[in-house]
């Protein structure tokens, strides 16, 4: 039998190297630096939803900004070079 999820949970876990403090609460997650108060929070309805996914999917198009521009010469047919990949940027919430 399981219990119902009616006060706020909180537990420690490593990501990357890093600690994190994860909350459950009966409204959704939240995920925080441990000895930050800004981090990630999400609701469970947009997790099910997969309004999560696409919210991620926005925000890290725009956060790598627009590609870079071609730094190589045109190939040998006069052609286009091929587009170069956005840079890797970190993000930090």
């Amino acid at each position: 039998m399981t219990t119902k999820l009616n006060a706020p949970l909180k537990r420690e876990l490593m990501i990357r190297g890093e600690p994190y403090t994860l909350t459950t609460t009966p409204e959704g997650l939240n995920l925080v630096p441990k000895g930050r108060r800004k981090g990630y929070r999400m609701s469970w309805e947009a997790f099910i939803s997969g309004d999560a996914a696409l919210a991620t999917a926005l925000a890290a198009s725009v956060q790598q900004g627009p590609l870079e521009a071609p730094q190589s010469a045109p190939d040998s047919e006069g052609g286009t070079p091929p587009a170069t990949k956005r840079p890797h940027k970190p993000t930090s919430h």
